[in-house]
This record gives structure tokens, C-alpha cells and sequence, in this order.
């Protein structure tokens, strides 16, 4: 047996853009002897392979051509140029509610979700149950699809493709509008398939989720491979092309739209966040920004080894909070935890929240020489002390900088403060006292 199950050669794939239907219709009527339209290249030129058992990631910005290569894998989409060879049975969770008939029932839908998927009749009878108690929809099940909302749509979608015994399953960013129960369960299901040797094939926007699952990363900019290997290493190099980017369109904003900003520091409340992997906590106060700067106010896109820095985060009330407390959590590249603080951890008791009341935290921090990598901060509101407490708000990853290099190498995770003495004793002891007779 293959140990390659899907096997891309040179494929492009292009759509027909019109400026008109007009044009369309010109172009329908000389039976397309005559060309009427520009061509959209969502893919150029790719060529990988997918190994029987792996889990494969796709990464990319969005309009990078993820979806296209998605559809191509699932035998949707024929490629304009190229071969995409596919082997085995494949079951795609791909665009919310495709292939679910909206007029039909839930029910109704697993039935011809599962014929198409080469199920026999009996086989779907003795699945059904599983299928039903997974998604979790209740009597739903027997209403029309129509009148799901969106979260009940991939509930009962995703249920489908794992009960079908699928040699290779695919996973859209659909997956992204369930609520953070049903994502829980969905990636526990995910990593018992992969314990079973089924071949996945994961497209996000959650860095967090691609490097916990990931083998190998695809990253795909504007329709062109741009890396592909070992998941560490390429969503390393991506998260620090956002950074590079991300800089580069602030410094770009700042200065044609606020320039008073850098001189007169950041705003007291920081409305903004850049990113959001999960977000979990009951919302009775809810974190709505946070930033890094120097220790002069200035914004910053890369930590420097041994410098000063300000995380700055702002929360808002919604409901009264009696014992607030605000932190964040640094983790590494790997998305593990790195180190973290908050204010009670600090010593500092926050006063009572009413609802409608705004407080920002400063977090002065000295970084030490850390090994270059990407690191991310997650900022949280809790309310309780640091024992008993409810979570109100919990952001993963909202922000992430590079670790510059520093004067000299990394030995491990990061270096000591060290000082170096050769030949020096240590605590010597005084001299002896000496009596005289």
C-alpha cells in the first residue's frame, strides 16, 4: 500500500473573472472562440504530497487559495493545469452547510451525506444513533436544515464526516463558528483519529490548534507555496511575517492618520486586539485591548533581549465585579505556557467593577535574554482571588512579537545573569584569631 494518499503535481487552478454579463454572454455566444474575461490564478504551480497518517496543515491569509486547494483535495474542483491524484475515501467539512440540502431534515441530510460517501443504507441504520448524539441538536434533527443556525449546521456536519470511516478527513475553518464546548470536542475527536491512522487535512486561522495537531505546514501566499515542512518551524516563520506586516501597517497608519501618537505615548484605553485564537469566560467583564510599547510609549513589533517593556491591557464591565483581577500569560512558539502574572500575583487589589467602568493595567516588565522565537501574550480578567475565582474573559494569543537576537548565543530556553570569577573563593572565611600568651 501507498504510503501517499494525495499527490499534487505543478496544479493551478484559475476562474473566469467578467467585468460584465455582458461580457459572459459575448463569450457564450462565438461558443468561447473569443475570450471576454481575465483570469483569477488562485493557485500557481503547486506541487506537494500528503503521507497515509499525517496530519497536514494548511496556513495562509485569507484569499491565499486554502479553500481552492481544499476543494481540489475533496474532488470538488478540477485543476485548470496539473494532477491532483487523491487516494481513498475522503470526507470534507468544508464550507458551512455544504452539501446539506437546506429543505431536507437533519435527518434526512445523514442519510444522503452518508449514501454519497459510499455508506450503504444498513450501515447508515446501525451509524445513525452515534451521529445524532454527537451533534447534539436534540429534535432539531427532525427539522429542515433551513432552520439550523450556524452552529447547528456544522454540528451535525462535522458528526457526518467522522462516523463515515474516512481514509482522509477535511477540516475548513467551518469548524471556527461552533461554541468553544462543541471545539473541545470536536479537537479531542480529531486527535482520536489520528491515534487511529486516519489522514487529516487542517486549514485555520488558530495557530494554537495547527501546532498541536500539526506533523507538516503548508503556507500558502497568494496562490504560491511559500514554505512547507516541519509545523514548528513553518508557523514560526508565519506568525513573523504577520508581525513584519502588522508593524509595517502601523507604522503606515500611525503616520498618515496619528501622528500626534508618537508624541503624546499611547491611549490611556486600548481598544484594540489583534488577534483572537479562543476566547472563553462567562463575559461579565470582558477584555477589549492590549498592547506592547516601550518603556518611552513607543509601540513594539519585536522584544529585544534585555530591555523594558509595558503591557498595557484595558477592560470593560458589564456586570459588577467585586474582586477584579487582570493578567495575561506569555507562551512560546510552541504554545506552551512561558511565564505569566497578574495583579493580585503582584500585590495590587483592584477596586470594585460597576457596570460600565473601564480600568487599564500597566505590566512593566524587564525581558531577559530569551532564545529568538515568536511569543504571544494572553490577556484574562477574573473575579476572585488566586485560588477561587471565575473567569469573566480569556483571549489566547491576542498578541505575538519576535524575540530579537542578542549579542551571543542561546543555551536552552534563555540565559542567566551571570558573572564569571576563575580561581575565586567563595565566602571565604575570616582569619583565625590568634591568642597571645
Amino acid at each position: 500500500m501507498s504510503s501517499t494518499v494525495a499527490e499534487f503535481t505543478g496544479v493551478s487552478k484559475s476562474y473566469p473573472i467578467y467585468r460584465s454579463p455582458a461580457a459572459r454572454l459575448k463569450e457564450l455566444l462565438t461558443f468561447n472562440r473569443l475570450s471576454f474575461h481575465d483570469d483569477f490564478w488562485a493557485l500557481r504551480d503547486i506541487s506537494f504530497d500528503i503521507h497515509r497518517g499525517e496530519t497536514f496543515c494548511v496556513i495562509g491569509e485569507n484569499g491565499s487559495g486554502k479553500s481552492t486547494l481544499l476543494q481540489l483535495l475533496a474532488g470538488i474542483l478540477a485543476p485548470t493545469s496539473g494532477t491532483a491524484a487523491v487516494r481513498g475515501r475522503v470526507a470534507a467539512l468544508l464550507e458551512l452547510g455544504s452539501g446539506f440540502n437546506p429543505e431536507f431534515t437533519g435527518r434526512d441530510n445523514v442519510y444522503l451525506n452518508a449514501a454519497i460517501l459510499g455508506l450503504t443504507h444498513k450501515q447508515i441504520d446501525e451509524r445513525y444513533a452515534a451521529i445524532e448524539a454527537f451533534a447534539e441538536i436534540g429534535d432539531f434533527i427532525n427539522q429542515p436544515v433551513k432552520t439550523y443556525s450556524s452552529g447547528m449546521t456544522v454540528r451535525l456536519a462535522f458528526s457526518v464526516a467522522i462516523h463515515v470511516d474516512p481514509e482522509i478527513l477535511l477540516v475548513d475553518e467551518a469548524l471556527a463558528v461552533g461554541d468553544i464546548y462543541f471545539r473541545q470536542r470536536c479537537m479531542r475527536k480529531v486527535h482520536e483519529l489520528r491515534k487511529r491512522g486516519v489522514t487529516i487535512v487542517f486549514v485555520s486561522h488558530s495557530m494554537g490548534d495547527v501546532k498541536a495537531i500539526g506533523d507538516r505546514t503548508l503556507w500558502l501566499d497568494k496562490g504560491h507555496i511559500r514554505d512547507i515542512g516541519p509545523t514548528d518551524v513553518v508557523v514560526a516563520r508565519y506568525l513573523a511575517a504577520m508581525s513584519e506586516k502588522d508593524s509595517s501597517y502601523l507604522e503606515h497608519k500611525t503616520s498618515a492618520t496619528r501622528p500626534e501618537l508618537s508624541h503624546g505615548g499611547p491611549p490611556e484605553v486600548i481598544t484594540r486586539i489583534p488577534n483572537v485564537d479562543h476566547r472563553h469566560g462567562d463575559g461579565r467583564a470582558q477584555v477589549i485591548g492590549i498592547g506592547v510599547f516601550d518603556e518611552f510609549g513607543n509601540p513594539q513589533h519585536i522584544l529585544a533581549p534585555d530591555s523594558k517593556i509595558v503591557v498595557r491591557i484595558s477592560v470593560h464591565a458589564r456586570e459588577p465585579i467585586t474582586s477584579p483581577n487582570v493578567g495575561f500569560m506569555l507562551r512560546n512558539h510552541m504554545g506552551i505556557d512561558f511565564a505569566g502574572t497578574n495583579t493580585l500575583r503582584e500585590g495590587i487589589e483592584l477596586p470594585p467593577m460597576e457596570p460600565g467602568d473601564t480600568y487599564t493595567v500597566d505590566f512593566h516588565l524587564e525581558i531577559p535574554t530569551v532564545y529568538p522565537a515568536n511569543f504571544s501574550f494572553s490577556p484574562a480578567i477574573a473575579d476572585g482571588n488566586l485560588i477561587h475565582y471565575k473567569m469573566c474573559d480569556w483571549i489566547d494569543n491576542a498578541i505575538t512579537l519576535q524575540m530579537g537576537h542578542g549579542d551571543g548565543p542561546i543555551y536552552g530556553y534563555l540565559h542567566l545573569p551571570c558573572k564569571v570569577e576563575v580561581n575565586a573563593r567563595l565566602n571565604p572565611s575570616p582569619e583565625p584569631a590568634t591568642t597571645r600568651i
